[in-house]
């Protein structure tokens, strides 16, 4: 292609001015691999691309204004020299700057490289043969090829590089510049010369340049989304290059300086471009499940835009009276052929579009119309436009109704507030929260709970009601009703009516905050006295009787903004706005009020039963805002139980409770190493007994503690503080040892019984379990057989490799393993199978209702079904009652342990008690499961 077209005096050839080619912009981060993307241009780089872009310019603007000034063969050549050398720096430049892609990506910029090189060389060689010589025109003809292989290269690789729109937009653009070209040549009277070069000059050049054109915009239209950008920098550079090759071809008309200037600033701005490109490539990366996508439109426009052009110049050239050759003539009819096919093809994808969009449309009315919820769209006025789904039945209006209607009239006025914030795309979606809901009114004048969800704007965003809105409407009448009843027997007690446990608690953090800002509010936890004798020996129904009867008392008794909840079993609790001085005077009424006889009624139903002497003692304690809710319901109970230890019927605040308790701890922290030391400490054994055996088989060995001024210490109290001041151990040595030494007595003495003995999860922790049980049964003389380890469930939450294998190497000794109080924790089943026990042992709190509890009952069955298939024996602990022991033995458990059977003992009283066993205890009735109450009743209260 020619740059520049020859000036001639007097039939000499003029000089030429080369093309240039030139390539992209700033392009997506892509690479040619799918692994990591190549780093865009650094800052040296981009540096170093500004600066040879105004040496561009520089030598543009000196070479078009030194070459007039010094004549014209001197002019040419220094014109030629000055673009040959900013050729030859942007070759570098691009070279060095490609260097930074991938091997695939960096093709077309090596090609470019060669393109500029090529030009340079031909640029040098007219100075040295002269305006006439052929090596220049070599030189360009050689760079045309290899700039339609820079255009190739930029296309993805393995795919359709071209189609049939692209073509025929590339011969659009081809025989369009042709023609151009032809026709302003034509009339400028611009001579061609002779011979080969002239032919070349007049229409190779041109053509070459509407080739170039043609090919990038292909290129623009088929390249993928990461490489478009340097297609357009590719099409910008043959922009520049026919602008270049028109205005040389003008050069006679146009004069020398301004052509000069032009074809000069032309070639700076080709090779501006390539350095633009190659530093605003990323190379190709494709992503996958993604297609590389063009612009076809781009192409469509661009030729459709040169053919109109065009046009528009043939129609101007009939009205001059300008006469077309038959060449001129032919191009205009295969320009008038290509554009009409492009519009055709155009035609037929607008039809498959419009197909397409025809049925996806069809799929999303059946999809909206067979949703549960009903899809409503909004016009910018906030009426509805568009429903679809169940209108009738979700909002109880047909769909012409409510076509044009304002949503916001059929919504109640309270709710309208919620419906803006939806509009608005105001509403928070944090993770969980449930969509907002209105009440609305159906055609009939109802009210029906709306829910409104996946709201979707189709205008400008925060534009409120001026944009398109879609949402989804559906009635949650039924859901909301049965919701609202579900939190209202979440936070209720189902006994008494009154708030639970729950609704305390949550009343308690409001006052919380309530308190830190100067309203003081204080917590009254009341306690029955005696109520565990009404349950005893009047029955549980009794006992609800009263706990009902108390929960009015104290309803009655409270003030209107006194919160009144039933906490579980016998324990209520007031939550009181006021100071310490008002809640201290209404606990001191309540504890008058709540002191009276309760008289139950008879078994019968016809007369009254027994008489009880029933109490209240109150534990009060203020709510603190630095405190937690359930900190200030231990600080109430810690006062509490002052009240009971004081001989109950009596209110105790939290400050007189931890005083008290702080002594007393303080001071059985400080007697237990003497406890210890002097014979304090002393080993009670509470049997177990065999059912289909008929006698004791066992003992639990349970430690006591004879506290010289504060009487019985129960093991609750001290074990916890042995624990803490690392006592627990030497303490469990000193009962593995009695309890060894009396067992083995017993068998000398022909007692055929194992003995149980509790371990602190501290003493397994702590890796001399397995010793100590060696020493104490060496010491004793014991078979490891007649020992029974129990281990609590705690030991299970914080059990590592070390402490399983303590356990494996205990069992493996023969020391029989039992899992203590099953059922308390919430882990035992996760980690069952790990342990190498060989007993079960359910918590009393499991058998305590289950004469009254069918689900307490299954339960326990359960338990006892999962032991045997486990191959456990399993042992139910707090027997009490006959009627708990008709249903263990109904369900063949066979090991039982409670007061039913005898009470923790003595070593002394063990043998009469083994000779002495009354196995008759066993002999009860079957229990009448039909007269069962299938109702949940309270279990575990004590008085």
């Amino acid at each position: 292609m020619d740059l520049g077209a020859q000036r001639r005096d007097d039939g000499a050839a003029a000089r030429t001015v080369p093309p240039s080619v030139v390539a992209p912009f700033a392009a997506p981060p892509r690479t040619a691999s799918p692994g990591a993307m190549p780093p865009a241009a650094s800052a040296a780089e981009r540096r170093e691309s500004r600066f040879l872009h105004v040496v561009l310019a520089v030598l543009a603007v000196a070479g078009a204004v030194v070459g007039p000034a010094l004549g014209s063969a001197a002019g040419e050549g220094t014109l030629s020299v000055l673009l040959a050398v900013g050729a030859l720096a942007t070759a570098v430049v691009v070279a060095r700057h490609a260097s930074r892609l991938d091997r695939a990506a960096r093709r077309p910029w090596w090609a470019m490289t060669a393109v500029a090189v090529l030009l340079a060389v031909g640029r040098l060689s007219s100075v040295v043969d002269g305006p006439a010589g052929t090596a220049e025109h070599a030189a360009q003809v050689l760079a045309l090829p290899l700039a339609l292989a820079a255009c190739w290269l930029l296309l993805p690789p393995r795919s359709d590089r071209a189609g049939v729109r692209e073509l025929l937009d590339g011969a659009i653009v081809v025989v369009a510049g042709l023609l151009l070209a032809g026709l302003v040549l034509s009339r400028s009277g611009s001579p061609s010369g002779g011979g080969f070069v002239g032919v070349l000059q007049a229409m190779g050049y041109p053509a070459g340049a509407a080739l170039l054109c043609a090919g990038a915009l292909m290129t623009v239209s088929r390249a993928p989304a990461s490489r478009r950008a340097p297609a357009v920098w590719l099409l910008v550079s043959m922009l520049a290059a026919s602008v270049a090759t028109v205005v040389a071809a003008l050069s006679r008309v146009l004069g020398e300086a301004p052509s000069d200037l032009l074809v000069s600033l032309a070639w700076a701005a080709m090779l501006a471009a390539a350095v633009q490109a190659v530093d605003s490539d990323r190379g190709y990366h494709s992503e996958p499940g993604r297609e590389t996508d063009g612009l076809p439109l781009f192409g469509l426009a661009v030729s459709h835009a040169t053919a109109y052009g065009v046009a528009g110049v043939v129609i101007w050239l009939l009205g001059t009276g300008h006469s077309f050759t038959t060449p001129e003539q032919a191009a205009i009819g295969l320009l008038v052929l290509c554009t009409s096919l492009r519009s055709l093809v155009w035609v037929v994808d607008g039809g498959r579009l419009t197909r397409r969009l025809q049925r996806a449309e069809a799929y999303f009315r059946a999809l909206a119309a067979s949703a549960e919820d009903v899809t409503v769209v909004l016009d910018g006025d906030g009426r509805v436009h568009w429903v679809s789904g169940a209108v009738d039945g979700q909002l109880g209006w047909s769909e012409r109704e409510l076509t044009g209607r304002r949503l916001a009239d059929l919504v109640e006025a309270g709710d309208r507030a919620v419906l803006e914030d939806v509009l608005r795309g105001s509403v928070p979606s944090e993770p969980g929260a449930l969509p907002p809901t209105v009440r609305m009114v159906t055609g009939s004048g109802d009210r029906r709970d709306v829910e409104l969800s996946g709201a979707a704007r189709a205008g400008v965003p925060g534009s409120a009601l001026r944009s398109g809105l879609m949402l989804h409407l559906r009635d949650v009448t039924a859901h909301r009703s049965t919701q609202r009843e579900l939190e209202r027997m979440a936070w209720t007690d189902f006994l008494t009516g009154l708030p639970n446990r729950a609704r305390f608690l949550a009343a308690l953090e409001a006052a919380r905050d309530r308190a830190a800002h100067g309203r003081p509010s204080c917590v009254l936890l009341v306690d029955l006295d005696g109520f565990k004798a009404v349950n005893d020996v009047a029955g549980h129904d009794a006992g609800d009787e009263l706990l009902t009867q108390v929960a009015d008392q104290l309803r009655a008794g409270a003030r209107e903004q006194d919160l009144v909840a039933r906490l579980g079993g016998d324990e209520f609790a007031l939550l009181v706005p006021g100071g310490l001085e008002e809640a201290t005077g209404l606990a001191e009424r309540l504890v008058v009020a709540l002191d009276r006889p309760f008289r139950a009624t008879s078994p019968d139903g016809q007369g009254a039963g027994p008489r009880f002497a029933v109490s209240g003692s109150i534990g009060l304690a203020e709510v603190d805002p630095a405190a937690d809710a359930p900190a200030t319901v231990r600080q109430a109970d810690l006062a509490l139980r002052a009240a009971k230890a004081a001989g109950k019927r009596c209110v105790r605040s939290s400050g007189e409770a931890v005083d008290a308790a702080v002594g007393r701890r303080t001071r059985l922290a400080r007697d237990l190493p003497a406890a210890i030391a002097e014979g304090q400490l002393r080993v009670l054994y509470q049997p177990v007994v065999g059912v289909h055996d008929r006698r004791v088989l066992g003992l639990e060995a349970l430690v006591r503690w004879e506290h010289p001024l504060l009487g019985t210490v129960p093991p609750d109290e001290f074990i916890p503080l042995a624990e803490e001041d690392g006592l627990i151990v030497p303490l469990q040595r000193w009962v593995l040892r009695v309890a060894t030494e009396h067992a083995a007595v017993l068998l000398a003495d022909g007692w055929d019984v194992q003995t149980g003995v509790n371990v602190s999860p501290r003493h397994l922790q702590a890796g001399c379990l397995a010793p100590d049980v060696a020493a104490a049964l060496t010491a004793a003389r014991l078979p490891a057989g007649k020992l029974i380890l129990e281990i609590t469930e705690s030991v299970l939450l914080d059990a590592h490799e070390g402490a399983l294998g303590d356990l494996r190497t205990l069992r493996g000794m023969g020391v029989v393993l039992s899992l203590d109080d099953f059922g308390r924790g919430w882990s035992s089943l996760a980690y069952l199978a790990r342990l190498p026990v060989q007993i079960l042992k359910m918590d009393r709190e499991f058998v305590a209702g289950i004469d009254t509890d069918p689900r307490g009952r299954a339960l326990v069955a359960g338990v006892v079904e999962l032991g045997r298939a486990l191959g456990m024996d399993v042992v139910a602990e707090g027997v009490e009652t006959e009627a708990q022991l008709a249903e263990l033995q109904a369900m063949d458990c066979r090991y039982l342990q409670g007061y039913l059977f005898a009470r923790p003992m003595p070593f002394g009283e063990l043998r009469a008690l083994l000779a002495g066993f009354d196995e008759s205890v066993l002999d009860v009735t079957a229990p009448d499961t039909s007269k069962m109450e299938s109702g949940v009743h309270v279990v575990g209260r004590d008085g």
